[in-house]
């Protein structure tokens, strides 16, 4: 995309190793893989869509090679690595972090044969990752009278995150499309004032349902904020209508391309 989304950084970034201390598959489509070391200590949890750079090795590497530099200079390092010790390097938001066990929980929205799903599903206790702070995007304005949370299952650890630490006075909707009926999670603890709306893709075009029911919802009066993420065209399409047709500034609008139909994985 074109414009950048405001981003909240942390005070201090530097590179952290970890390992794999379990998974847990949650429906067909989401898997968890929990991560934890004693260099968790130097990740200043945030909250919020808070996103990282996940490293992990590929297939056949004995061992994950990090890069050394504790700035966005790591990213001509890697590139300089040969590809034989190079590790894969994918952005993944946490779902849920607990210091005081030195652990973090990042959900994976499987994907095929991706480096990212393949590693998730073969990952086992012990296996080596690492991870880099990329800040969040979450940055609503305290006057916003509503807020509408819009993502594909790309986007849904994020929004789960936010919800997770949504003030009890937080007004608004809240769409989440996913492939099929079973990665609803109907156990979700919301704010009353929230209204969580499930679309089942099932073998639709990606984001076609959720924008479909972003159109069709009743507007809110009052300002508001939008954040928006998942496949390239869910996440312009929200802005797109927001903006033409319901007259929301564009500044009250954060919104993401995580990923593209129809473009391979890079790296």
């Amino acid at each position: 995309m074109s414009l950048l989304p405001k981003t909240r950084m942390p005070r201090t970034r530097r590179m952290i190793t970890l390992e794999v201390r379990a998974t847990e598959r949650l429906s067909p489509t989401f898997l968890t893989v929990t991560l934890g070391g004693p260099e968790l200590a130097h990740l200043e949890p945030m909250g919020h869509d808070q996103t990282v750079r996940l490293f992990f090795p590929r297939a056949g590497q004995e061992r994950l090679r990090m890069p050394r530099r504790d700035s966005e200079a790591w990213m001509a390092e890697v590139l300089l690595m040969p590809k034989a010790s190079r590790p894969w390097v994918r952005n993944y938001t946490i779902r849920r972090i607990r210091p005081r066990l030195g652990e973090l929980d990042i959900e994976f929205a499987l994907h095929g044969d991706s480096p990212a799903s393949a590693w998730a599903r073969g990952a086992r206790p012990g296996d080596p990752a690492g991870v880099f702070d990329m800040g969040i995007t979450y940055l609503p304005p305290e006057d916003a009278a509503w807020q509408l949370l819009v993502g594909d299952e790309s986007a849904l650890p994020a929004i789960l995150a936010i919800l997770d630490g949504a003030p009890a006075s937080l007004t608004g909707d809240v769409f989440l499309e996913v492939p099929v009926k079973a990665d609803f999670r109907t156990d979700l603890a919301v704010p009353e004032g929230v209204t969580v709306h499930w679309l089942a893709r099932d073998g639709a075009a990606p984001g076609a349902a959720a924008l479909d029911a972003v159109r069709h919802a009743e507007p809110r009066p009052g300002r508001g904020y939008v954040w928006a993420a998942g496949e390239s065209r869910l996440a312009t399409g929200v802005r797109r209508h927001l903006v033409r047709d319901r007259a929301v500034p564009k500044s009250d609008i954060a919104f993401h391309g995580y990923w593209r139909q129809g473009r391979p994985s890079p790296g």
